[in-house]
């Protein structure tokens, strides 16, 4: 599952190389009206090949919201896995492998920056701080005991999304990921983190600025309060 804005450029490698990687899984592109193309792109690999699928959405409505539209489209679906990943190369698809290795024995899987043999690459100080507050925030209000809340590299087994009404959800936007974790640890999923190496994006800057952050702090207040 990969969530898309502007991000032709990245799925041009990036596509090919998870279908050569994993070549029995289908791919699902949540796009939000682009204007680079990227919905039409991927409309065109779907005619020859029927593994890849598009969701077109009619703006740019929200990491949170494409999150969902792909947990509901993997339920109906009948999948037995979904594995969510940047589409910007940020997360390698060469831990893809791992990670299904190790799905039937979690509900969750997290390709974790922040457990040991997991790394960061070209960060600055500040966004090495912001990433590291986030999650020890996240932990702190959240009740969370994993390492790495705000990635969005994961492997779900979808009979665990299923159980939960994602209609409720509160963040639109980056806070997604911390939001997701939390209402599957409500109702006691389980969870493993397995190491990953996050690299910066190849194409195109980064959607994720410090007001973001601050946003999420709030909307992860707000759900802990309302329980």
């Amino acid at each position: 599952m990969l969530c898309t804005y502007n991000e032709q450029k990245n799925l041009e490698d990036l596509i090919p190389e998870i279908r050569q990687l994993v070549p029995e899984a289908d791919v699902l592109v949540i796009d939000d009206n682009s204007p680079d193309g990227t919905g039409k792109y991927v409309d065109e690999l779907s005619r020859t090949d029927s593994r890849i699928h598009v969701l077109h959405r009619p703006g740019k409505l929200g990491l949170g919201t494409a999150t969902v539209a792909g947990f509901r489209y993997g339920i109906e679906q009948g999948y037995d896995f979904l594995v969510n990943l940047d589409a910007d190369w940020s997360h390698p698809p060469r831990f893809i492998p791992t990670m299904l290795q190790h799905a039937a024995g979690a509900d969750v899987v997290i390709g974790s920056r922040y457990v040991p043999g997991g790394s960061v690459t070209n960060w600055s100080l500040k966004r090495r701080l912001m990433s590291r507050g986030l999650n020890f925030y996240a932990r702190t209000v959240l009740g969370l005991t994993t390492h790495d809340n705000s990635g969005s590299f994961r492997c779900y087994q979808v009979k665990t999304l299923r159980k939960v009404d994602w209609s409720q959800t509160r963040a639109s936007g980056y806070a997604i990921e911390e939001e997701i974790l939390y209402r599957l640890k409500c109702i006691g999923a389980t969870m493993m983190e397995v190491p990953i190496a996050f690299e910066e994006r190849r194409f195109g800057q980064t959607k994720l600025q410090i007001k973001e952050a601050f946003a999420a702090g709030w909307i992860l207040l707000r759900l802990r309060l309302m329980k």
